[in-house]
């Protein structure tokens, strides 16, 4: 039975990456066939990015959607069931000719994603437990690498090279806002040919196809897991929650949001900053773009093994370190070329394993349902929509400010802070403990030598009593011996009580035997006996 768990629980593993891998193609492959989608239904590029904000909406609403339902019922069956969603979704927008009728569907597909993007984590929380940091990491290298093939999918039977440069600023988690620049610069693209869109045709198709086998990999697990994932659950459930649950979520929340703000604002800006500030050529900028993303996806996947050796906060203080010092020369530096290159690179490594590495920590303190996990995913996805919307509207504002590098500056100096606080907050419940425990044993020791102090007063107390019983005793004694020489000194004519009483003491002191006048000593058993003389 042991064997049959373990391996039941790797099953699931491998299959949470398999959906997650569709995940990151179904988001990525936008990118390459977004002129395409804007001819079909008779749009230019740059009227339809309403189909952006569509499925950032949907991917909300999923996200807290799956957070409710997760706690319902069975997470194979839900992630089973918006899979399918998503499936076919993919299926129907290739010959969908009406932009509203398009927005529907990208808005259904972006629930899907968020109900999987919640459920994911979760399930894996649920299967793991502690031991989920390697497996949170290699879910998440998935979604990095189906990013990575999209582009590759979309373009297999098609030689376009401008659909490789819409697919640059594509390659990110959970991304939603950061091709509208990309499709933006995109505007003047002309009608793609037939050929185009027969490879745009398949590529749906293909992904669709993936994700609908993905789908029946996870009916199969609800078949076999649903009472081992009610047990987990119940399990977990039974775990007191943090004391101050609520508001360590509240600030992950909030460190979240400027991360993956982050993230997708770098990704979506840094060609355009390039090709301006830097005055790179379009291939150049194109290669730092991929640079980037190549050390994202690179450090993702050594993430998996570094898990299993460092602990999550650990992680994440390398993270913050590497990501201020990097955001750093890029925001004073990014002139130089050499400084681009290099800080572009060590930033992408330094965003890949915080997501991840942040739901493992807080799972060490207090338990991860599905709300709890939604608000993460909710976080996250107003991150990506927000802020690379600000930093869009700043820098077309200030034309000569590179703000998407100071973005990059400012987000990670408050990363920096926040989750100094939210150990702090983690760990005060026990260091009260700790402190507790700490002055109770104070109190004991102090009652401890109180006990001790009482005992040695009261034995010094019982020495005094016997002292004074036994000058009692002296005092008796004196009195009989007194009495005795009394009568003696009645019985012996010509002695005096005065000489009497006095005689023994000087003879004891002299050593010598007293002799009294007309007697002398006689000794009988240790005593001595007056004989008087006749």
């Amino acid at each position: 039975r042991c064997a049959d768990g373990a391996a039941l629980r790797w099953c699931i593993s491998a299959t949470l990456c398999a959906s997650f891998l569709g995940l990151g193609m179904s988001i990525a492959v936008l990118g390459p066939t977004f002129p395409t989608l804007a001819a079909n239904v008779g749009k230019n590029v740059s009227d339809i990015y309403y189909i952006f904000v569509g499925r950032s909406l949907g991917s909300l609403g999923g996200s807290v959607l799956g957070g409710v339902l997760l706690d319902c019922m069975n997470a194979s069956l839900l992630l089973a069931f918006s899979m399918l969603g998503t499936a076919a979704g993919l299926y129907v927008i290739p010959w969908c000719n009406q932009s509203l009728v398009l927005t529907i569907l990208m808005s259904v597909i972006g629930g899907s994603m968020g109900i999987l993007d919640t459920g994911a984590n979760v399930l894996a929380l649920y299967t793991w437990g502690s031991e989920v940091g390697p497996h949170l990491q290699a879910l998440h290298f998935s979604f990095a690498a189906g990013a990575f093939l999209a582009p590759m999918v979309a373009q297999m039977d098609s030689g376009s090279s401008k659909s490789e440069e819409l697919a640059g600023a594509e390659k990110t988690n959970q991304s939603v806002l950061r091709s509208v620049p990309t499709a933006s610069a995109a505007s003047t693209t002309p009608a793609p040919n037939d050929h185009h869109n027969e490879s745009f045709l398949w590529s749906y198709i293909f992904i669709g196809t993936y994700i609908l086998l993905v789908s029946i990999f996870f009916f199969v697990l609800f078949s076999k897991s649903s009472s081992a994932k009610d047990k987990s659950k119940a399990s977990a459930q039974k775990d007191k929650l943090a004391k101050y649950h609520w508001p360590l979520v509240g600030l992950l929340f909030v460190f979240f949001l400027f991360y993956v703000g982050a993230e997708v604002t770098y990704g979506s800006y840094v060609y355009t900053h390039a090709m301006v500030f830097a005055e790179m050529k379009e291939s150049e900028a194109a290669a730092l773009n991929s640079v980037f993303w190549g050390a994202f996806a690179v450090c993702r996947a050594a993430a998996i093994f570094g898990a299993a050796f460092l602990s999550p906060a650990t992680m994440i203080v390398m993270s913050l370190l590497c990501s201020a010092a990097s955001s750093t020369a890029l925001a004073f530096f990014s002139h130089l070329r050499a400084a681009l290159w290099v800080g572009s690179a060590v930033y992408g490594a330094s965003m890949a394993t915080i997501f991840p590495s942040g739901i493992a920590w807080i799972e060490q303190y207090t338990v991860v349902e599905g709300k709890t996990a939604s608000l993460f995913v909710v976080g996250a996805a107003l991150g990506e929509m927000c802020i690379p919307v600000a930093v869009g509207y700043f820098q077309g504002k200030y034309h000569h400010v590179p703000v998407v590098m100071y973005t990059a500056f400012v987000t990670s100096m408050v990363t920096m802070l926040l989750f100094p606080a939210m150990y702090k907050l983690a760990n005060w419940p026990q260091q009260r403990e700790a402190q507790e425990v700490s002055d109770r044993e104070t109190r004991k020791t102090l009652l401890s030598n109180c006990r001790l102090t009482e005992d040695e007063e009261e034995e010094e107390e019982q020495h005094v009593r016997e002292w004074n019983d036994a000058d009692f005793e002296v005092v008796e004694m004196n009195d009989e011996l007194k009495n005795s020489l009394m009568d003696t000194s009645h019985r012996i004519p010509g002695a005096s009580p005065a000489e009497l009483s006095l005689q023994p003491h000087l003879d004891n002191a002299l050593g010598d035997p007293p002799v009294v006048a007309d007697g002398s000593p006689r000794r009988q058993n240790g005593s001595i006996d007056w004989e008087k003389s006749e």
